[in-house]
C-alpha cells in the first residue's frame, strides 16, 4: 500500500500561506515564493496549507511538495522524492521517502530540471492518491 501524507484541511488558496510569504521578505522569501507559485500552478487539484510552519502543496489532500526558508537557503522538498527520476541530480537527502532541492541566493539552479521535478512529483502523487 502506498503511504500518503494526508491533509484533509488543505484548501485551494490558504491565507496562512500568503501570510507566511509576507513574513519571509527578502531574497529567501522571493525564492520561496517563486517556487511555491510553480507548485500552485501544477493543476486545479492543487490544495495548500501550512504544515510544521511551512507552505505545503497537496494533490487534493495528499502532500506532494513544500517550500521552507532557512537562514541561508530555501528548500523545495518532495514528500515522495526518493521515487522521482532526477537526471540533473538536484535532489538531496537520504530518507526513505523525502528529498529536497537546496536553493541559495546568488547560485543558479537548473530551473528546467526543477520544474520537471515539481511536475513529476505532482503527477506521481496524482497517481498514488488516485
Amino acid at each position: 500500500m502506498t503511504q500518503l501524507f494526508l491533509f484533509p484541511e488543505a484548501v485551494r488558496r490558504d491565507p496562512e500561506v500568503d501570510a507566511w510569504m509576507r513574513d519571509h521578505a527578502g531574497e529567501l522569501g522571493a525564492i520561496a515564493q517563486r517556487w511555491f507559485d510553480v507548485l500552485r500552478g501544477c493543476g486545479k487539484d492543487v490544495r495548500e496549507l501550512l504544515h510544521d510552519g511551512h507552505p505545503t502543496a497537496c494533490v487534493g489532500e495528499a502532500a506532494f511538495a513544500y517550500v521552507n526558508a532557512f537562514t541561508a537557503h530555501v528548500n523545495v522538498g518532495f514528500f515522495r522524492g526518493a521515487s522521482l527520476a532526477d537526471p540533473a541530480q538536484l535532489l538531496e537527502g537520504t530518507g526513505k521517502f523525502m528529498r529536497h532541492v537546496k536553493l541559495r541566493p546568488g547560485s543558479e539552479v537548473d530551473s528546467v530540471a526543477l520544474i520537471a521535478l515539481i511536475h513529476a512529483a505532482h503527477a506521481d502523487m496524482r497517481t498514488r492518491a488516485g
